[in-house]
């Protein structure tokens, strides 16, 4: 599914000098239908209160969802944005890191839908993300 000349060391190189970057998102796997990232739960990702900041778990949602849409599409002909995304926190984490796993529910011609899950250390569930993607032709 994903395009056959994708890497890590390409996937993770396009991110540098971007927020992906800053906040130590790493894509660590890539599977014939799914991606997984990895994210440290330090000062970068943490709010006030010292745990994970929900909205880092937004940023890597959207990574992971990112990625693996652009993977899809022939990308001299198209490229993809996010629509919309949505999360639901379920559980606190402080140090580590986290992991998230995209796979697709829907890869259609205009639009994509992918699934992210966000676990601990511990494989616990600590978010799950759906994003929208728009696929656009380029000019």
């Amino acid at each position: 599914m994903f395009h056959p000349q994708a890497s890590l060391e390409i996937i993770n190189q396009m991110s540098r000098n971007t927020l992906v970057e800053h906040l130590g998102i790493e894509i660590i796997e890539l599977g014939k239908d799914f991606l997984v990232g990895k994210m440290p739960v330090d000062h970068r990702t943490h709010q006030p209160l010292g745990m994970l900041h929900g909205g880092a778990s937004v940023v890597l949602a959207e990574t992971l969802g990112s990625i693996a849409a652009t993977l899809t599409v022939d990308q001299e002909k198209q490229y993809c944005v996010g629509l919309d995304i949505n999360a639901n926190h379920i559980k606190s984490v402080k140090e580590g890191f986290v992991y998230g796993k995209t796979t697709p529910i829907h890869i259609g011609n205009k639009t994509q839908v992918w699934e992210i899950r966000i676990t601990n250390e511990a494989e616990q569930l600590v978010c799950i993300s759906r994003i929208t993607m728009a696929v656009l032709d380029r000019k």
